[in-house]
C-alpha cells in the first residue's frame, strides 16, 4: 500500500452464513463491538482478493455482531464471503481523546527503556482480560534477540508514546 493508497486496518471477520437474506455473523475487533456498525462502506480482504462492500444494515446479535451487505441476497451469495476480513480506511476511525491510541498507531514503534536500552519493535498487540500486552519483536540494533510481552499500562510501565518519533519509552527491566 505504499502506493498512495490509504492505510486500513481490520476491524472484522465474517464468519458464517446467517438466515436466509443474505446476512453475515461477524466478529467485531471493535471496542465497543457496535463501532463496527459505524462503517457504510469497508474493504473485504481474502486470499481471493479484495473488494468493497456497501453495508446495507447491521445490529449485534447475541455475543457478536450480523450484517446485510448490499447486493447479496442469498446464504450462497454470501458464502464467497465466508473467511474474509473487513477492513477499513484508518482515516474514517473516530478521533480519540489525548493520550489514547489505536493498536495500528502502536505497532512498528521502537520500544526503549527509561534507560536508553533498545529492546525491540511494536510487532501487535493482545488483549488478555487485564490489561492489554505489547509483543515486542527484536531488531538487529536491539540489545539482545528475546521476544517480550510487556504489559499496556500508560503511567506505569508505558512513560511515553511519540508517534512522530517512532518510539514508545517503557519503564521496564531488559531482563523480563
Amino acid at each position: 500500500m505504499s502506493d498512495g493508497a490509504p492505510k486500513r486496518s481490520v476491524v472484522g471477520k465474517i464468519t458464517s452464513a446467517y438466515g436466509v437474506k443474505g446476512w453475515v455473523k461477524v466478529l467485531s475487533y471493535t471496542e465497543p463491538m457496535d463501532n463496527l456498525l459505524s462503517y457504510r462502506r469497508v474493504i473485504w480482504v481474502a486470499e481471493g482478493g479484495q473488494r468493497e462492500l456497501e453495508v446495507e444494515a447491521g445490529k449485534r446479535h447475541g455475543k457478536g455482531m450480523i450484517l446485510k451487505f448490499k447486493g447479496f441476497e442469498t446464504p450462497e451469495t454470501v458464502r464467497v464471503l465466508c473467511g474474509g476480513l473487513i477492513e477499513v480506511a484508518v482515516e474514517e476511525f473516530p478521533a480519540l481523546a489525548e493520550g489514547e491510541y489505536y493498536w495500528h498507531q502502536l505497532e512498528g514503534l521502537k520500544v526503549i527503556t527509561t534507560a536508553g536500552q533498545l529492546l525491540g519493535v511494536v510487532d501487535h498487540l493482545m488483549e488478555t482480560g487485564a490489561n492489554d500486552v505489547l509483543v515486542v519483536r527484536a531488531t538487529p540494533e536491539s540489545i539482545d534477540q528475546q521476544e517480550r510481552l510487556i504489559p499496556y499500562l500508560p503511567d506505569q510501565v508505558v512513560q511515553q508514546v511519540d508517534l512522530e518519533a517512532g518510539c514508545l519509552t517503557v519503564d521496564w527491566e531488559p531482563e523480563f
